[in-house]
């Protein structure tokens, strides 16, 4: 980034005059700033995962060996998370995303503090609802402020920016709640993950408003070059987007990329804990590898994505690579094949994550785009919602082998689907 803007002024119009130096790159301390709020957003989202394949956790939430009813704890948020997605994204429009924002990971803080007290199972689930909203509420704000903040041209890359955070809250999260677990208790983590999520609403609060425009540390060179690849917005948001067989193809498809990521977040530390018989430690590590090489794939394929006119390739590789992969990860023998092909999984699915939101900012009217990202997540979530309790019914009972098998097929079919819509986008030269 560099200091050209203390070389610009602002006249009686309030316009910047053309800046002596070279042009600021304040955008992307702004998507630095979208990575470390989705990043927390996940630590607290995924803890529960970790926290299910604990017997002290099971037994004080009563769920002791009744899989289906564990995962009950994500599905609940992920249910009132794509709710919360639909009808809390137009706020967006009317508070702006900078507000918008602060009130969700508000909402996040007390969710987590409120969970270190959790002493049944009905508390807990009350609690991951709450959750869910608020977080339902801060996902359609991330593509509002690419929206605002990036020309088109740089929209992959800004979106593989923040939504790398999604792999690699988990990626830190699993060794360090495991962690916490070992060496206190269960009630520590979420205390932890409360304190740690001040940090995002500090950041956002003191530096991403909601456009460039206001912003004095973006000088005139980076606000031209921002706005002439971004055209302002003409007229008020509208729904008709949903109108349009390409965004509902592209929501198919992101429905089915979420199903495999948070079934497999949901299960698996327990399935590589019991049906593979890792150690603690090794379980804590094996699960975070997932995340980081799908954290690499997605900054990787998200620069790649905008040299490409046909972007939903993207997404259809990564569905049918990552559902060959779960295939093989439940069919092999050996324990570490295993877990090196669902390591392998996460990797294709992050390589097409970028592209469903470049997709869906590209050919949705710019003041529809939170709507529109709202929708899109809104949907994607409640379907996903019912994953975990579905593989979870399928595995049977969670303390035991179980028919594992049974519940990574759903997973597998799911990617097919999903691998079929994109090819239909392909087709249609998305």
């Amino acid at each position: 980034m560099t200091n050209a803007h203390v070389n610009s002024t602002v006249d009686g119009a309030g316009q910047r005059s053309p800046p002596a130096g070279p042009a600021s790159a304040y955008r992307i301390l702004v998507a630095v700033l979208l990575f470390i709020a989705l990043l927390v957003s996940y630590l607290d989202r995924t803890n529960i995962a970790i926290l299910n394949a604990s017997p002290i956790f099971q037994h004080d939430m009563g769920v002791t060996g009744q899989a289906a009813k564990m995962g009950l704890f994500m599905s609940v948020f992920l249910l009132a998370y794509g709710i919360g997605n639909i009808i809390l994204a137009p706020l967006g429009n009317v508070l702006g995303p900078r507000k918008s924002m602060l009130i969700a990971i508000g909402i996040w803080f007390i969710s987590m503090l409120a969970g270190g007290f959790a002493g049944s199972f009905g508390i807990m689930l009350a609690i991951r609802i709450v959750l869910g909203f608020g977080e339902g509420l801060h996902w359609p704000m991330q593509s509002l402020y690419v929206a605002n903040w990036f020309p088109m041209r740089e929209r992959a890359k800004a979106n593989s920016a923040w939504l790398v955070g999604l792999m690699v809250g988990p990626m830190l999260g699993n060794p360090l709640i495991g962690w916490l677990v070992s060496v206190s208790s269960w009630q520590m983590s979420f205390y932890v993950l409360a304190g740690i999520s001040l940090i995002p609403l500090i950041l956002i609060a003191l530096l991403a408003p909601d456009t460039p425009r206001q912003s004095r540390y973006v000088n005139a060179a980076e606000l031209a070059y921002i706005e002439a690849g971004a055209p302002a917005p003409a007229g008020p948001a509208t729904w008709s987007f949903l109108m349009r067989g390409d965004f509902w193809l592209v929501t198919i498809a992101f429905l089915a990329s979420s199903s495999m990521f948070w079934g497999c977040v949901a299960w698996l530390p327990t399935y590589l804990k019991v049906a593979r018989d890792f150690s603690w430690g090794a379980m804590g590590l094996l699960s975070a590898m997932p995340f980081l090489c799908a954290a690499i794939t997605v900054l990787v394929f998200g620069a790649v994505a905008d040299r490409c006119t046909k972007k939903a390739v993207f997404p259809m590789v990564a569905l049918a690579g990552a559902a060959l992969c779960i295939l093989a990860a439940s069919l092999v023998a050996d324990n570490m094949n295993s877990a090196l092909f669902l390591i392998l999984a996460f990797a294709f699915l992050g390589s097409g994550i970028p592209s469903y939101w470049t997709i869906m900012q590209n050919n949705v009217p710019r003041p529809s785009i939170g709507i529109a990202a709202g929708v899109l997540n809104g949907v994607s979530q409640i379907g996903s919602a019912f994953i975990p309790v579905i593989v979870g019914a399928l595995v049977g009972t969670a303390n035991a082998s179980g028919h594992w098998a049974a519940g990574l097929a759903f997973l597998v079919l799911m990617g097919l689907l999903g691998a079929a819509c994109s090819l239909a986008l392909m087709l249609r030269g998305k």
